[in-house]
């Protein structure tokens, strides 16, 4: 074990859904810099996906930031001695024994596996949603590709850049959870299941081994090798980070959004907030049933977690944003778009008329409310008034309406939540959007100063664990060594104002058929997608 000194450095990378940031951290966590690359998904034939070249372009650019600012500091980056990679959970990247990609990466938000996802579920007793990588190994099986008889292994994106970086075939346990369902103990993939699956495939023909297929499970804390000289290659072609840095465990959004946010322990909950929006409960019991809505995943410290997941959050707000900036760019006038978020965002609270406007940010396909398409629409009534306030109120409203549709579940299950924590860029806007989710979680909801960090920091923290755990559990970790000083504002929602937001989700329920009619004509009768 090192011993913590100020020169202890740790690197956390994490690749979401619409930027790749890295932090650093020192041995207490504290931020030194961080790097910001942005990118986004494109929809090719059909499936939303990333570029893999473009992966690399990314990370290289965040850790050309992060060593330059380290530079302007003063910073020494050989003393880099840990590293984590995170990234967007479940999807698809099924590789043959040459290590070659053979098909596109196909990501969580593609929702083109109900068939497989139904059957799934069925057999294992075990929802298996759309998003999960053996879901989509199991379509991909149903649909006859030819490359399945090809693949070698299947992984997550963290767990492609982890292979490429260290030669090594792992993830980390709360990632690997959102590809195949976990053992009880928290440590490795269930037996039954993996045995279910491998019967399952058997009558097509097929005898792939699935245990085979998927990476190593590991729990947080543990060493999952070394950077490699081809990796740094990879990661730095400078070659100005030192060489056989430590690496933890490749961990999903999901996890580094729960070490994040100090919500590792039992009755806890924390809600992250992007393109998407999920929110974690880590659970002291089961659910009495399977619910389609519910996943049903890990902490990164192997405990289970009941887990809502919408598709859809943010991007239909930030395409609106991107429109009102052109606006006044167009006038010739400059616009601080941070001003523009802050400003517009306060004026939302000043609505007036929030339950005769309403929004369905659908990007795309959404489980919760059984879409397969999505298709952004915003309407209302004759008679309500269009003005900024209520349009953003709208919009902040409908993010987080179909969590709250999936969060009932949850109560309905008797589940305890003591402790609600919110991270996300949103949050960077005081008050706001942390005051909004309040209503529709029907709970307090804490926004930590670290909120805006995100996944990354996370991610660093993971990496900061492996050198400096000394045999804790994780969330005595989190708590003594990281957390212990973290400010944190706590919004707790009035009984009236959680009345009205439940009022306002049964109003975007109902009007549901609205946004389905509107995929089957719009969307789906266009000539684009027939």
């Amino acid at each position: 074990m090192l011993n913590n000194t100020k020169d202890k450095l740790s690197l956390g990378i994490e690749l979401g859904s619409t930027r790749i940031k890295a932090v650093l951290i020192d041995c207490k966590g504290k931020t030194i810099t961080n790097g910001i690359y942005e990118w986004e998904n494109q929809l090719a034939d059909g499936i939303w996906t990333y570029s893999l070249d473009e992966v690399w372009v990314g990370i290289q650019e965040v850790i050309k930031q992060i060593i330059e600012q380290s530079q302007n500091l003063g910073v020494n980056i050989s003393n880099i001695e840990s590293l984590g990679i995170s990234a967007m959970m479940h999807g698809y990247l099924p590789f043959d024994k040459n290590g070659l990609l053979l098909v596109p990466f196909r990501t969580w938000r593609n929702v083109i596996t109900e068939e497989a996802s139904g059957v799934l579920t069925e057999s294992f007793n075990f929802n298996i949603p759309q998003r999960w990588s053996i879901a989509h190994l199991y379509q991909a099986i149903l649909n006859k590709e030819t490359h399945v008889r090809e693949i070698d292994f299947i992984t997550t994106l963290a767990g492609y850049v982890h292979w490429r970086l260290t030669g090594n075939k792992v993830l980390g346990v709360g990632d690997a959870s959102g590809m195949f369902p976990i053992s009880s103990d928290g440590k490795t993939y269930d037996k039954e299941i993996l045995h279910k699956f491998d019967e399952l495939i058997k009558p097509i023909g097929l005898n792939l081994d699935i245990q085979h297929l998927l990476p190593e499970v590991l729990i947080a804390g543990q060493n999952a090798g070394f950077l490699t000289e081809e990796g740094l290659k990879l990661l730095d072609p400078s070659g100005s980070l030192p060489s056989g840095i430590c690496l933890a465990p490749p961990e999903g959004d999901a996890g580094t959004g729960m070490v994040a946010t100090n919500s590792v322990k039992n009755e806890t909950g924390n809600v992250s907030v992007g393109t998407s929006v999920f929110a974690m409960v880590v659970m002291d019991h089961l659910l009495t049933k399977v619910y389609p809505e519910i996943d049903m995943v890990t902490t990164p410290s192997g405990n289970p977690v009941a887990m809502v997941h919408a598709n859809n959050c943010t991007s239909e707000i930030n395409a609106w944003i991107e429109l009102m900036t052109e606006v006044v760019e167009m006038m010739g006038y400059e616009v601080n778009k941070k001003e523009l978020f802050e400003k517009s965002f306060n004026l939302a609270l000043d609505a007036a008329d929030q339950h005769n406007h309403i929004v369905y940010g659908y990007h795309s396909g959404e489980t919760i409310t059984g879409l397969d398409y999505g298709c952004p629409l915003y309407m209302r009534t004759p008679d309500a008034q269009l003005n900024v306030s209520n349009f953003m109120r709208a919009h902040l409203d409908s993010a987080f309406a179909t969590l709250h549709l999936g969060m009932r579940i949850l109560k309905e299950e008797g589940v305890l939540i003591k402790s609600m924590i919110a991270h996300g860029g949103i949050f960077q806007t005081k008050g706001v959007a942390q005051k909004i989710i309040a209503q529709a979680m029907g709970s307090s909801v804490t926004v930590m100063d670290t909120a805006s960090e995100g996944g990354a920091w996370g991610m660093a923290i993971l990496a900061r664990y492996c050198i400096d755990g000394s045999g804790k559990l994780l969330e005595d970790y989190l708590s003594e060594e990281i957390f212990s000083d973290v400010k944190e504002i706590t919004c707790e929602p009035e009984i009236s104002e959680v009345e009205a937001y439940c009022r306002y989700a049964t109003h975007f329920e109902k009007c549901l058929s609205v946004e389905k009619e509107a995929i089957n004509v719009f969307v789906k009768g266009s000539d684009s997608h027939a």
